[in-house]
């Protein structure tokens, strides 16, 4: 579980960079450009997503990996918002942050792991 858990935090610091990092540092620049940084970066978002899932699929249930997948998703925007973008964390974060753990409560409540 943990390699699985690793692969996706890793997975989803390249893609959130891939998605929104060139909003801070290369919004001057032509689209064209961006969409090929992007996907150079998103490339490596690939490498280690794919191993991930396909371990995840081993351990967990089709709607549990997605449910893992979204809380990381969403931590790690968290993080990348609020260190690299300055965004200010609200008590919005706090209450969507709650919302997503009764998510990974009901998806998981049944105790049937893979």
């Amino acid at each position: 579980m943990l390699q699985t858990v690793g692969l996706l935090i890793i997975s989803n610091m390249f893609m959130t960079f891939a998605w929104y990092g060139h909003l801070k540092h290369l919004a001057d620049r032509p689209l064209w450009l961006v969409v090929l940084i992007s996907w150079g970066i998103a490339f490596f978002e690939y490498c280690f997503q794919v191993p991930g899932n396909r371990m995840g699929a081993m351990q967990f249930t089709l709607p549990q990996l997605k449910i893992l997948q979204e809380v990381i998703t969403l931590s790690v925007f968290c993080v990348f918002a609020a260190y690299y973008m300055g965004v200010k964390l609200t008590w919005n974060y706090v209450w969507a942050g709650l919302c997503l753990v009764g998510a990974v409560f009901f998806i998981f409540r049944d105790g049937a792991v893979g």
